[in-house]
Parts: C-alpha cells; sequence; structure tokens
C-alpha cells in the first residue's frame, strides 16, 4: 500500500469498504446502530489504530459532501407550505434550546477555569449537535416522518442557520483577543452577501430549475440527469459555503426549492446512492480523526469535560421540551438524542484556532470530546429505551383538546379514525346517524378536530374502553384500525361480551377477511377492494370498452371473488384458484410426434354422439 499520506490509492478504498462492511452489520445486529458501527471502525483504521490513513481531514472535507446529499433528501421532503408551518418549532424551540445550552456550558466551563473565550467556544460548538447522527438514527427507527422527528429535524435547522452568526462571533474575538488582524471582513457585509446569495438561489430555484430539467429530460440521457442533480446540490452548498452560510443549509434550501418540481423523485432517486455511501465515509472519518493520544494525555479533563456538557445539555434540553409542552416520554428521549456534539463543531474550532481564540492543545481536547459524545449518542439512546417504561398511549390530560372515551351512546361506534374510517363516516353523517368515534392516536385526534371531527380518546382492544365507549347500546360497532391482530382482538370481545351488537370490519387480506368471517362478523371487507375494482373498471373504459360493459365485467369479477371466498372458508386458501383469472398462457398438451394420418374409429357404430364443443373464454 502507498504512503497514507501521498494520497488514496486503491488499497485505501479497498479498506474503507471493508471496515463499513464488517462493522456495521455487525453493530446493527447487536443493536447499537450503524452509526457507532461506522465510528468504530473508523478509529480501527484510522492513525490512532492501524495506522492505514495518516490524514483523516483530507477523507472528512470528501466525506461532508454525504451530509449535503443528506440534508438535500430531507429538503426534498419539506414543501415550503409544510416548512412555513414549523416556523414556531423552528424558531421557537430552537432558539430556546440553542440560546439556554450555550450558555449553561459556558458557565460550566468558566467554571471549571477555562477563559471565557474558551468557554465560550466550546460550548456553543457542542451546543450544534449533529444533524448526520440524529437524522441517520431517526430514519433507521422509522421514527423520521413522525412529528416528533419532524421537531427534531426543525431544531437542527436552526441550529444550521446559528452556525453563521456563531463564525462571525469568533471572528469578533479573534480581532480582539486572537491573533487575527483588524481587516476581517465586517459583520454587515457577511450578512448582505448570505442574504444575496439565498436571494439568488430562491429566484434559480423558481424560474431556471424546472425548465433546465425537462430540456435535460427530452435532449439527455440518465446519466445526465443524474450529474444535473448532483449539480444543483453541490453548486448551491458551494455557493451558500462561499457566503459564510453552512454547505447543508445551502443543500436543505436547494431541497425545499424544489420540494414542489415534478422532478421531485426523480432527483431524489438519482442523489440517494451517494448519499448512503457518502454518509457512511463521513462517520468513518469522525472516527478516524478521535486523538486517542489527546484522550490518554488528557483523560481527566476530557473524560470530565464529556461528562459534563452531556449532562447539563441534556438537563437544559429536556426543561425547554417540557415548556414548550412536550410530554416527558418525548422530552427524555430528545435529550438523549441532542446531547452531543456534532460536525459543526469542527468547522467552529476550526475558526477559533485559526484565529488563535483557543490554542492547538484546546482545539484537539474539544474536539476528542465532541467525536466521543458523538460516539455515545447510540448508546445513550439505547439505554433510554430500555430504562424509560414502553409507552402504552398517550395520556389525554397531557393534550389539549382531547377527552377520554366515557358514557358515549352513539348508534354507531367507529373504533379507528385513519383514512379508511373518515370516508366510510360520510355516509352516515350525510344521513345524520348519531355517531361516536373513538382512537389511541393524539396526534390523530388533535388533527381530526381541525376538519370538525369529535373523536374520543380510547383503545378499543381494551374492554373497559369499550363498555365506555357504548358498544352495548350501539346497533353496529365499526372496527377500521389498520392492524390485522388488533381488529381480531376487538371482534372477539364485541363478538363475545355484547352479542346482541352487529359488527362491520375492515379486513387487510383475504386470510385476514376469512378469519373475520369465522369469528361471526357481520360484514368484512377488504380494505382495497373495491377501490382496486373501480380503478380496473376505468382502465377498460379507457380503453374504449363501453361503460356497460366494463360494469358488466366488474360484476363478474366480483361474484367470482365471493365464490372463492365461500370455497377458500372450507378449503383454505388454495382453494378456488379455478376462478382467479391470471396473465400466464395455459398450456395445451400436444404429441410428442405428430401423426401423418387422422384418427377414425374402428368400429363407428358403437360410437356415441359427438362431444360437446369446448365453451368460448367469457373474456
Amino acid at each position: 500500500m502507498a504512503d497514507a499520506t501521498s494520497g488514496i490509492d486503491l488499497g485505501h478504498v479497498a479498506a474503507l469498504l471493508a471496515a463499513g462492511v464488517v462493522a456495521v452489520p455487525v453493530f446493527r445486529k447487536i443493536g447499537l446502530g450503524s452509526v457507532l458501527g461506522y465510528l468504530a471502525a473508523g478509529a480501527a483504521i484510522g492513525p490512532f489504530g492501524l495506522a492505514l490513513f495518516r490524514e483523516p481531514q483530507t477523507i472528512l472535507h470528501v466525506a461532508e459532501f454525504g451530509v449535503v446529499i443528506f440534508l438535500f433528501i430531507i429538503g426534498l421532503e419539506m414543501r415550503p407550505k409544510r416548512l412555513w408551518a414549523m416556523r414556531n418549532a423552528i424558531f421557537g424551540v430552537g432558539f430556546a434550546q440553542v440560546g439556554l445550552a450555550g450558555l449553561a456550558l459556558t458557565l460550566v466551563a468558566m467554571a471549571a477555569g477555562a477563559p471565557w473565550p474558551v468557554a465560550f467556544v466550546g460550548a456553543m460548538g457542542f451546543v450544534m449537535s449533529s444533524t448526520a447522527v440524529i437524522v441517520q438514527m431517526l430514519e433507521e427507527r422509522g421514527e423520521l416522518p413522525t412529528p416528533q422527528g419532524q421537531r427534531a429535524v426543525s431544531i437542527l435547522l436552526f441550529e444550521d442557520l446559528a452556525i453563521v452568526p456563531l463564525l462571525a462571533v469568533v471572528a469578533v474575538l479573534a480581532t480582539s483577543v486572537g491573533t487575527a488582524a483588524e481587516s476581517s471582513t465586517p459583520l454587515w457585509q457577511t450578512i448582505g452577501l448570505a442574504a444575496a446569495a439565498v436571494g439568488g438561489v430562491l429566484i434559480a430555484g423558481r424560474y431556471a430549475i424546472n425548465p433546465v430539467f425537462r430540456f435535460l429530460a427530452r435532449n439527455g440521457g440518465r446519466e445526465v440527469m443524474t450529474a444535473a442533480a448532483l449539480l444543483v446540490v453541490a453548486g448551491t452548498a458551494w455557493i451558500m459555503n462561499g457566503v459564510g452560510l453552512s454547505m447543508a443549509m445551502g443543500a436543505f434550501l436547494a431541497g425545499v426549492l424544489l420540494s414542489d418540481s415534478t422532478f421531485r423523485h426523480q432527483l431524489e432517486a438519482d442523489v440517494e446512492p451517494f448519499r448512503a455511501i457518502l454518509l457512511g465515509l463521513f462517520f468513518l472519518s469522525v472516527g478516524m480523526a478521535l486523538d486517542i493520544g489527546v484522550v490518554i494525555d488528557d483523560w481527566r479533563m476530557v473524560l470530565a469535560g464529556l461528562a459534563a456538557f452531556m449532562l447539563v445539555k441534556a438537563a437544559v434540553i429536556y426543561g425547554v421540551a417540557r415548556v414548550f409542552k412536550a410530554r416527558h416520554h418525548e422530552a427524555i428521549e430528545r435529550a438523549a438524542l441532542f446531547a452531543q456534539g456534532g460536525e459543526f463543531a469542527f468547522v467552529l474550532y476550526g475558526a477559533a484556532a485559526a484565529g488563535g481564540v483557543i490554542d492547538a492543545q484546546a482545539s484537539a481536547a474539544l474536539t476528542a470530546i465532541v467525536i466521543l459524545s458523538m460516539a455515545l449518542t447510540p448508546l445513550t439512546t439505547l439505554a433510554m429505551k430500555y430504562w424509560l417504561p414502553k409507552e402504552k398511549g398517550v395520556s389525554p390530560e397531557d393534550a389539549d383538546g382531547v377527552d377520554s372515551a366515557d358514557g358515549l351512546r352513539g348508534q354507531v361506534l367507529i373504533i379507528g379514525f385513519g383514512r379508511f374510517a373518515q370516508v366510510a363516516a360520510q355516509p352516515l353523517l350525510a344521513r345524520d346517524v348519531d355517531v361516536s368515534i373513538i382512537e389511541n392516536d393524539v396526534e390523530m385526534i388533535q388533527a381530526a378536530s381541525q376538519f370538525g371531527f369529535k373523536v374520543y380518546y380510547g383503545d378499543g382492544a381494551q374492554l373497559s374502553t369499550l363498555r365506555a365507549s357504548g358498544a352495548e347500546e350501539a346497533e353496529i360497532v365499526l372496527v377500521c384500525v389498520d392492524k390485522p391482530e388488533v381488529t381480531d382482538r376487538i371482534v372477539e370481545l364485541v363478538k363475545h361480551e355484547f352479542p346482541r351488537t352487529r359488527v362491520m370490519a375492515r379486513a387487510f387480506d383475504r386470510g385476514h377477511s376469512i378469519r373475520l368471517i369465522q369469528a361471526g362478523v357481520d360484514y368484512q371487507i377488504r380494505e382495497t377492494f373495491e377501490s382496486a375494482l373501480k380503478f380496473g373498471e376505468e382502465a377498460l373504459i379507457e380503453l374504449g370498452l363501453p361503460e356497460e360493459a366494463a360494469s358488466e365485467t366488474i360484476g363478474d369479477v366480483r361474484r367470482r371473488d365471493e365464490a372463492r371466498l365461500d370455497l377458500q372458508l372450507t378449503g383454505g386458501l388454495s382453494a378456488g384458484r379455478q376462478l382467479m383469472r391470471g396473465n400466464m398462457p395455459t398450456p395445451q398438451p400436444a404429441p410428442y410426434v405428430v401423426p401423418r394420418r387422422k384418427g377414425r374409429l374402428l368400429n363407428e357404430d358403437e360410437a356415441g354422439p359427438p362431444a360437446p364443443a369446448e365453451p368460448e373464454p367469457v373474456d
């Protein structure tokens, strides 16, 4: 292998890939997540491990593009209206968390004896949580699209914005207490350039991107579209970085601008493979950058600073979350997730070291604290997962506008109020039927209230809730939950405890339909059956078939499905297969050798009547 300081060759590339391929599956298997796997692998092959790489900063600069692409993809999912709706979380919770945590950590560092410029820079660098770590963990846990995940993203967005004034403050400190010259760029000029750059990107995104991509779609190939997508990401990030904004913030802004584009899904598909590889490379390079020598030499200061910074920051985050009416469980999870430094600390510490605000030893120690905190984040969240009791549902007392199901007496009781039940309720409400609705998702209840629905909190799988919801007095119970096992439990309870109440249930698939019929429901329907039939009917009409003929064909399909379901009730799922049409050609038997002459009967007098002709297919 070539000298590690002379560049990166194929051997280094193989080492990077091997480290990720070996470490990540192992760490995910034991429940520690891919982030910690990448960090551990980076530390193992870095300068203070096997020393396969001597200059991890070189790789880190390239790998930061993975974070940039990550923020671009998040931006693609954030429509401008949706982003505007999150403004309170971004500028309210985000500002409070950054400001109060920064103040608390600065005071802690000063109490430990650090000069106030060093304490301020160290604290504000640690306040900037790792966007890459948090978003990756939320994505792996499937929590990124949830309201909790979106609130976490909004806080990260404010932290990305905060890096601009923080770098400006560091520049001011460098001219007063550091070694920087007085001719540093004035703050007003930095802000003006940033505003001009944002305005230019907004104009280009609104008026230029769609026409360019339409032209490329008509005249270029798939590889040109991919190159154009990467150009949008890299170009916007480069412009923002050049005027003092973060590259990640620029990429996010580009994603938001393109979120309403007709090419949004194409862009996401094109850049996704690059994002996954480069983000893994970023975590590897962060692991390599951990200076184990500094940790060993100053282990008391590093460990004390790590513990103090993480504990104080977590306490402030929990307090801010509770002030902004987050539930206890969510506040604890957010504190565990955000109680670490991030990649922007490297930028801030580097600028402070270059300006003489902090010395090289302090910069190395602070960087080590941040990297160790990033490595501990998967462990702290895992500990919280086992330490906190599992949330069995949110108490309605903790949410505004949510009442528990108690004393309901509706003619119809609807259990579950997702998209299926919302449509099913419309005919009933149109005829003024007295409907009671219960749901165990507080956020769904609050969202439904904005559209004029009064939905009560309650778990329909609990007998006490069914009694309080009036299931015994209701004429019909509509079970519309989206989990088959929960539906089965509710049907079992209602049929056993309230046998005179009719039950109608939403089925997931054919097997679930059979179970519901055997459980004695009065009516069941597979959740996509009728919409799929209507979809197929419209396809026939679009192909030119008259509406009457299309309707007759759909009726035939429905009759065949009912007949097949009847056979499956007694013969299992494989029964009635002959009633289902497939698009594979039916093989016709043929002799191996074709006879030269036609066959004839030896005794024609004894031959019976001719066999009836095969019926013509109906479609």
